[in-house]
């Protein structure tokens, strides 16, 4: 008997006795995603232990023309990693294992379904950095990152996803395996065949392994928050932190004043490191080698930000002198769920040139606001922070209604204020299924006409991921 959405559950149970395959039931005990806790959907779940698993099951689905969604930790932020009703989730969380960490090759070979911060906590008992590192470290997975090419709080020093990732290995919509686990660091034999599923959402093959290139572990950390006053000092301090500290300054993570408020409101629980009301805050992180006496003082750090106060380039300045005093400074950055909190609350990750920004958030705030004005319960808020250095904001927009037109309201505003400074609608979260309306303010018609051809060459039956980053059509 043939396999079909309704089905699936029965007929792949009898298929794959070995499998661990679960019915819809135990589907829907589980959350959609981090963001919603609504019961998650779908025909059926699958849990593959190996790269043979996930091939002699997709070669199976391929024939039976059923539609299959690839999750990972389920923290992504676009929605690309929800599954509908009729449709088969492939969960790789049982694919954990690091094969082999390499000394002298400086790699680590891993399974994709990995956590983050376990991959970081096993290299650095080597010795060594992984540098990727955000704020899901400790739910996200190895291949969700490689498959939305992650960014996070190193990419000033590191690069996204893509510059740490070697070789992998991924599986075809059709279950043929593409085994290229490649370890050299030059290698120019041909087409870079990886780069195909790396940031393509899962749309294109299964990412099963990953070898990702390590790092030197940087044993000494400093960490600075600052005040600014006007946003034309955020990128003169920051080329200014770049003469002083060179390769060191690791992270520039900017906020909006807004942001900075709000989540060190008092009955948050996160008191306030340095005074509230400042326009702008900087947190800043710079590392290196602890044999370095003067950088393990933090005299480096000190004399420029010292230099900076003196020239007029921030206002104020806290420096972190123990681990746990680091910790602090990095929870007021990463507490968005204070914010978040306040349902509804859209989450927003564009890219824009730095010269470009404090223009754009000002015009967004401006259309929140009159948008949901103050004569109601509570005015429609904007807040803002991100990784400025290279040119990524995440946008918090609280609406403090539930209305059906909140969400494309939203989108609209943030979407085509961006349109004229020639940014990007997603700097790393990826397109998923909640931007693709969206996608052609960054990618014209030639450029999605090619995408398109690449996921009809690469899976003609439309089976993975459907729907993720653009529609298909039958003349596609």
């Amino acid at each position: 008997m043939a396999a079909t959405p309704a089905t699936a559950y029965g007929t792949l149970a009898e298929r794959f006795p070995d499998f661990d395959l679960k019915p819809p039931d135990v589907i829907a005990a589980r959350a959609t995603s981090f963001w919603d806790p609504s019961p998650a959907r779908g025909a059926c779940l699958f849990k593959p232990t190996s790269t043979d698993e996930v091939s002699r099951f997709m070669r199976h689905c391929h024939e039976e023309r059923l539609p299959v969604v690839i999750q990972g930790g389920r923290t992504g932020c676009a929605g690309g990693a929800v599954a509908g009703d009729g449709q088969i989730i492939m969960s790789l969380e049982a694919m954990t294992e690091i094969e082999e960490i390499d000394e002298t090759g400086r790699t680590v070979t891993v399974q994709a379904g990995c956590i983050l911060q376990t991959l970081q906590d096993a290299v650095a008992e080597k010795g060594f950095l992984l540098p990727l590192d955000l704020g899901a470290r400790g739910s996200c997975t190895i291949g969700g990152n490689v498959a939305t090419n992650a960014g996070g709080i190193n990419v000033l020093r590191y690069g996204m996803v893509r510059a740490h990732v070697l070789g992998l290995e991924a599986v075809l919509p059709d279950g043929t395996v593409l085994s290229s686990l490649n370890r050299m660091l030059k290698n120019n034999s041909g087409y870079d065949l990886k780069q195909l599923f790396i940031g393509s959402e899962g749309t294109l093959g299964i990412v099963t392994r990953v070898v990702l290139r390590l790092e030197e572990a940087q044993p000494h950390r400093d960490t600075a928050l600052v005040a600014l006053d006007r946003f034309d000092a955020v990128p003169l301090f920051l080329r200014h932190m770049q003469r002083h500290l060179g390769g060191g300054l690791t992270a520039f993570e900017a906020m909006w004043g807004d942001y900075y408020d709000a989540v060190t409101l008092p009955g948050h629980g996160h008191a306030a490191p340095m005074a509230r009301g400042a326009p702008y805050y900087v947190l800043l992180d710079s590392t290196g080698n602890a044999d370095n006496t003067e950088t393990m003082n933090g005299g480096i750090l000190t004399d420029a930000l010292a230099a900076a106060l003196d020239d007029g380039l921030i206002t104020d300045a806290v420096i972190a002198k123990s681990a746990r005093e680091t910790e602090n400074l990095w929870i007021v950055r990463e507490n968005f769920e204070a914010i978040t909190a306040q349902t509804p609350c859209f989450l927003y990750d564009v890219s824009l040139p730095m010269q470009h920004m404090d223009t754009y958030v000002t015009a967004v705030q401006r259309q929140v606001r009159q948008k949901w004005p103050a004569n109601r319960e509570q005015e429609g808020q904007c807040h803002v922070l991100g990784h400025v250095a290279d040119g990524n904001l995440h946008l918090f927009i609280c609406p403090f209604t539930d209305g059906p037109d909140a969400k494309p309201v939203a989108d609209r505003i943030v979407y085509e204020t961006l349109t004229p400074y020639g940014g990007a609608v997603s700097a790393e979260h990826g397109i998923g299924h909640d931007k693709k309306d969206w996608l052609g303010i960054t990618r014209d018609e030639t450029e999605v006409a090619l995408m398109r051809r690449l996921k009809r060459t690469i899976d003609p039956r439309g089976i993975l991921n459907p729907g993720l980053i653009f529609d298909m059509t039958g003349q596609d």
